[in-house]
């Protein structure tokens, strides 16, 4: 055994033995594989398994040979073709090379680190921006850090995995509640012992079901109970608010909350996650977490895409008005033809279609790809409810036109499966 490894709390002879042992640590994952492999033989494609043969687009691909609308990819202010977004990119790997082959605190920090941050103070308009590897680094950094052993978290239920791991990893207390509760966060806060850290973390747009939170009185809420706050806008940012900024601007709360986290795989375009923040401690942060310390940092070239895609998202107010209005069209239009939806209204760029189970779920999946149409097929454990989930996510650039072919096969598909 390795020096430091606690033994188990069994016999020396069992041990050796190997008696008592549970086998293939595998074995856990045997419901999972059960799932898939039902699903495969009854002939579905595989629909965690997508290969994109070509993108032409930010709205369209070559999926297994076939000319696809992407309407499932998170890309919402289509800045992955701009061209002053690639040219960016590859004036940067020219100067810079392919990749740091370090972390920010060593050899890891180029000057387009320095600019993608300061561009990030900037748009959000705080003192201190600090940029991660990926989004989900992002929280699993800034949360397991602020919040450690005798602090507590209150946290909607429904909040993303890399928030929960954040959580597990800090060692705080979890506390959660049900999902846009404001009197149930309320009560949860009530309980917390006086004079303990506590940190409530909110998302502004829950990826699943593409609903806000309502972050002006859960942000007072927490306030008035000396309670920091956390705000992930991954879902948000570039889109909702007047300048982009996400919930928190639009409910007018952006100068009430304590951290704002982000990523770059969504609206920016490409990869990379964030926090940024005006707490004058904030910049110790660099030395002191983990996941930021001891990963290597992301390539000149990415950071160079992020900090001309933001800068440019400044100016997106066209881009913006032009996404509301195919979020409310393919909304409407779905409701219209008797799916059932996640929201009532549309209330950002994602749009959820709630299937009756996951095998008709995944045959919809199917006529959907078949017919020309990518979205995202979502399961338990991921969904809310245990629901099956078509996760619809638009972009800027999807035309009027292509909402139109959207439907049509949304309504082609949907018959064939029995759904309408």
């Amino acid at each position: 055994m390795s020096e430091g490894i606690s033994q188990p709390d069994r016999p020396a002879d069992e041990i050796s033995s190997g008696e008592g042992q549970t086998g293939d640590l595998f074995s856990k994952f045997d419901p999972v594989i059960a799932m898939r492999e039902g699903l495969l033989a009854k002939g579905v494609e595989d629909p965690f398994n997508l290969v994109m043969e070509k993108v032409l687009s930010p709205t369209r691909a070559v999926c297994n040979g076939r000319d696809t609308i992407l309407l499932g990819t998170y890309n919402y202010m289509g800045m992955t073709f701009d061209p002053d977004v690639i040219a960016a990119g590859e004036q940067a790997l020219n100067d810079f090379g392919s990749g740091t082959t370090g972390s920010r605190v060593l050899n890891g920090t180029y000057q387009g680190h320095r600019e993608v941050e300061d561009a990030l103070r900037e748009f959000y308009g705080f003192d201190h921006a600090m940029v991660f590897s990926t989004g989900y680094q992002a929280n699993l950094g800034i949360i397991s850090t602020i919040a450690g052993k005798g602090d507590y978290i209150v946290l909607d239920i429904d909040s993303h995995a890399s928030i929960w791991d954040g959580c597990k990893l800090g060692d705080a207390e979890i506390v959660p509640f049900k999902h846009n509760d404001i009197e149930a966060m309320e009560k949860r806060l009530k309980r917390i012992p006086e004079g303990a850290g506590k940190l409530v973390v909110l998302e502004g747009v829950y990826s699943m079901l593409g609903d806000i939170a309502p972050l002006e009185e859960m942000v007072a809420v927490a306030k008035k109970y000396g309670a920091m706050v956390l705000v992930d806008e991954a879902h948000s940012m570039g889109f909702i608010g007047d300048n982009g900024r996400g919930v928190v601007e639009q409910a007018g709360v952006i100068d009430d909350v304590d951290f704002i986290i982000g990523t770059f795989s969504k609206s920016v375009g490409t990869v990379g996650g964030f926090c940024v923040s005006n707490h004058p401690k904030f910049e110790i942060m660099r030395l002191v977490c983990r996941p930021y310390v001891f990963t290597a940092s992301l390539p000149p070239s990415v950071v160079a895409t992020a900090c001309t895609s933001i800068r440019k998202l400044m100016d997106g107010g066209e881009k913006r008005a032009h996404l509301w209005e195919n979020s409310k069209a393919l909304h409407k239009g779905l409701k219209d033809l008797g799916f059932q939806l996640g929201t009532e209204e549309p209330e950002s760029a994602i749009i959820a279609v709630i299937m009756p189970d996951l095998e008709q779920g995944a045959a919809m999946w199917e006529a959907l790809i078949k017919g020309g149409l990518y979205v995202n097929l979502a399961r338990p454990p991921a969904t809310p409810a245990n629901m099956t989930l078509l996760r619809c996510s638009l972009c800027a650039e999807h035309s009027e036109e292509e909402v139109g072919e959207i439907l049509a096969i949304f309504e082609k598909a949907g018959k064939a499966v029995g759904i309408i």
